[in-house]
């Protein structure tokens, strides 16, 4: 018999093996390739019901209830110590006195007026009556002319005098006084300057009685009304206080698009005029309510929910609102297991959670846009 275990044919056997391991190998790579499902991690929220606040942040700035700006009625350059600003007057105090020389000279003519229709006045009562007491050898014309020169002297005096009381008034508006009690928080004059009835010289406030006045966006001007609460932090601080809205404007101010608001604290608030205030105002309040968070939104609007593994695209309806967290008002049930994060998520995709939490009791309040008008 012929030799069949040539050298030739031993040299395939190598060949042979090496190509059934690459065709195992091959084979397993394209099982792990097309077979192996591959999960996503997601962190995910379990839906409940939970008291909830919707709540408006807004920045104003502190203000007097009452505040004077102070003008003059006269015009001329100021004299004199003036008042400075942080000082506590009351009302009637003066602030500050314009050079009065030449009301002080008309005054002196009016009086010396006044003073020669006096004695004109008492010459001709004495003529009246000398007359008078010689009615038997006296015309009754010279008199009734006597008479009626008295009368005239009268009625000049009396014209006089009123022209003496009203340059005094005029005079005495040189001397520029508090209207009401209060703290100069603006000065806005010096010394020598010469000022006009268009000037003001002066800002007073009664810093016994502050609010906050702010500026809210027209699109949550229908959201805002006298009497809802609101919680103060002033700049600078950690400490927060009570307030409520006291003020609403009637009207949006077309050049800003601004609704003017006013918070009024609670209780007794020291703060400097002008200082930056965040208010956060309650807008609503929910005692059951679903939110999810904004970072769980997609375009529709919609939500990816976890089920079976798979992201589940899911049509919801929400409050738009500037919040970090946002109210569901249709598309959600309790116990729905919420993909919290849409980022990267493509529906139909395989997921895991990596924790599960529950919802927030308490929406948290965002910063709205720039509060315009400040």
């Amino acid at each position: 018999m012929p030799d069949t275990d040539t050298p030739k044919a031993k040299a395939k056997w190598p060949w042979l093996l090496g190509l059934a391991l690459c065709l195992v190998l091959a084979g397993g790579f394209v099982w792990w390739k097309f077979f192996r499902t591959t999960f996503t991690t997601v962190t995910v929220e379990t839906i409940a019901e939970a008291p909830t606040q919707r709540v408006l942040a807004v920045n104003g700035q502190v203000a007097a209830i009452t505040a004077v700006s102070v003008r003059s009625a006269v015009s001329g350059s100021l004299q004199g110590t003036m008042a400075a600003e942080g000082d506590r007057v009351s009302a009637g105090a003066l602030l500050a006195r314009v050079d009065s020389t030449q009301q002080q000279a008309v005054l002196r003519q009016a009086q010396s007026a006044l003073d020669q229709g006096l004695l004109v006045q008492t010459q001709a009562g004495a003529d009246y009556a000398r007359l008078r007491d010689l009615a038997d050898v006296t015309t009754r014309s010279a008199l009734e002319t006597a008479q009626t020169t008295l009368a005239s002297a009268g009625q000049t005096v009396e014209t006089l005098r009123a022209q003496l009381e009203q340059a005094q008034i005029q005079l005495d508006r040189y001397q520029i006084t508090a209207p009401i009690s209060g703290t100069i928080t603006e000065r806005n004059v010096d010394p020598g300057q010469y000022i006009d009835p268009s000037t003001t010289l002066f800002t007073l406030s009664d810093l016994s009685s502050l609010v906050i006045e702010t500026n809210v966006d027209e699109a949550y001007a229908t959201q805002i009304t006298q009497g809802q609460s609101a919680t103060l932090q002033r700049v600078g601080t950690t400490e927060t206080l009570p307030g409520k809205v006291s003020f609403v404007a009637p009207r949006v101010d077309t050049a800003t698009g601004g609704l003017k608001v006013k918070i009024t604290p609670d209780t007794l608030m020291a703060a400097p005029v002008g200082l930056t205030v965040t208010a956060n105002i309650v807008v609503e309040e929910e005692p059951k309510a679903l939110t999810i968070p904004r970072a769980a939104m997609i375009t529709g609007p919609a939500v990816y929910l976890l089920k079976s593994g798979k992201a589940v695209k899911t049509a919801v309806e929400v409050i738009d609102w500037p919040a970090t967290r946002l109210i569901v008002t249709k598309g959600l049930s309790v116990g729905d297991v919420l993909i919290a994060n849409a980022t990267g998520i493509t529906e139909g995709e395989a997921v895991k959670a990596s924790t599960a939490v529950k919802t927030a009791v308490v929406v948290p309040a965002a910063t709205t846009p720039a509060p315009v008008g400040n």
